[in-house]
């Protein structure tokens, strides 16, 4: 049975402090010439105000598309003799809540079945998406899923803000949608209705869904929460895929993605 391919652009992450769970979260792939990359909110990587400090994650990746049920855990290291290995940026607003690990192909196995968003499926014009426009965002929340395909689930939402705009300043944009922990890393898309038929992936990657937002002022009791979320602009992620300088050591260093083959989690 065919499903679409939206739902095996995201993964489910995992992160630890060596073998202790910390937090469930969720992330995509993201293709760019050759390169591969997974993409996740940068707090699920590291939060300094909250402690949070993994150092290392595990991924869930299909492999096989005639049994979704077929999958193995991957687990990727974080940090190579106390540097990061992911990639994160900041702009004229501060640090930008978005990060980036590029993946070794090689590691992968040579039935993985994922589906990568590209450059191509970046929005090209920042006034063509009005504000109320509808959007899902895919992800884990709390980590649930279809654990028996290993599938992520979808909430539905629209566009909140005024889109190409910097909210407040921020390289964000407003969803209103009902999210949870485990959600952020997730791709914010909408249908894109210029695909041509048949296109392996008809969505356009409009942003990296966040955080839920709230209002210090609201009275616990009397108000009920905004349901208003903040989406990172996707274009940062040209940015953070270009081509690094290679430094003259590079030979002794690790490589950013160490893939260990984990045994299937029972259903």
């Amino acid at each position: 049975m065919a499903i679409d391919s939206l739902l095996l652009t995201a993964a489910r992450i995992g992160t630890f402090e060596h073998q202790r769970p910390l937090t469930n979260a969720s992330g995509f792939f993201f293709a760019r010439d050759e390169r591969l990359f997974l993409v996740t909110s940068r707090h699920v990587l590291i939060d300094e105000p909250s402690g949070h400090r993994p150092n290392r994650i595990e991924v869930e990746i299909h492999t096989s598309a005639e049994d979704l049920g077929r999958s193995v855990r991957f687990s990727i290291m974080l940090f190579h003799e106390g540097k990061s290995l992911w990639r994160q940026g900041r702009d004229s607003g501060g640090e930008i809540d978005v990060a980036m690990l590029e993946l070794d192909r090689a590691a992968l196995p040579a039935a993985a079945t994922l589906c990568c968003f590209t450059p191509a499926h970046l929005q090209p014009s920042l006034g063509g998406v009005e504000v109320g426009t509808s959007v899902l965002i895919v992800g884990f929340p709390l980590g649930f899923h279809d654990t028996l395909h290993h599938l992520p689930v979808v909430r539905q939402a629209v566009v909140a803000s005024a889109f190409g705009m910097r909210f407040q300043g921020q390289g964000y944009f407003l969803t209103d949608a009902r999210t949870h922990r485990g959600t952020s890393g997730s791709p914010v898309v909408m249908r894109d209705q210029a695909a041509a038929p048949g296109a392996a992936l008809p969505w356009r990657l409009l942003g990296v869904h966040s955080a839920t937002l709230d209002m210090n002022e609201r009275d616990l009791t009397r108000d009920e929460s905004l349901g208003l979320n903040c989406s990172w602009y996707a274009d940062m992620l040209m940015t953070l895929s270009e081509p690094m300088p290679v430094p003259p050591d590079v030979a002794t260093k690790a490589p950013a993605f160490v893939a260990v083959p984990l045994p299937p989690k029972a259903v």
